[in-house]
């Protein structure tokens, strides 16, 4: 009985990766375009971001420290 038990590992373990190879392989790409234009909306408010720190001197953004001022 014990050897029985013993041989039910390797056929839970091939079921787990047969599972685990449907799962990996599915297709994934009815989303790539709502996600690729959430990015570029992503990438549109950053840019709206750093071109208001730049215009306004926002509070916190300090001016780049030279290695000359410590010579």
């Amino acid at each position: 009985m014990a050897s029985l038990a013993w041989l039910l590992i390797p056929l839970v373990a091939a079921i787990g990766a047969a599972i685990w190879g449907r799962w990996a392989a599915r297709d994934r790409t009815a989303g790539d375009i709502s996600e690729l234009a959430g990015y570029a909306r992503f990438r549109e408010a950053m840019d709206r971001v750093e071109q208001d720190r730049a215009g306004a001197g926002a509070p916190g953004t300090a001016a780049p420290v030279s290695d000359s001022a410590s010579a």
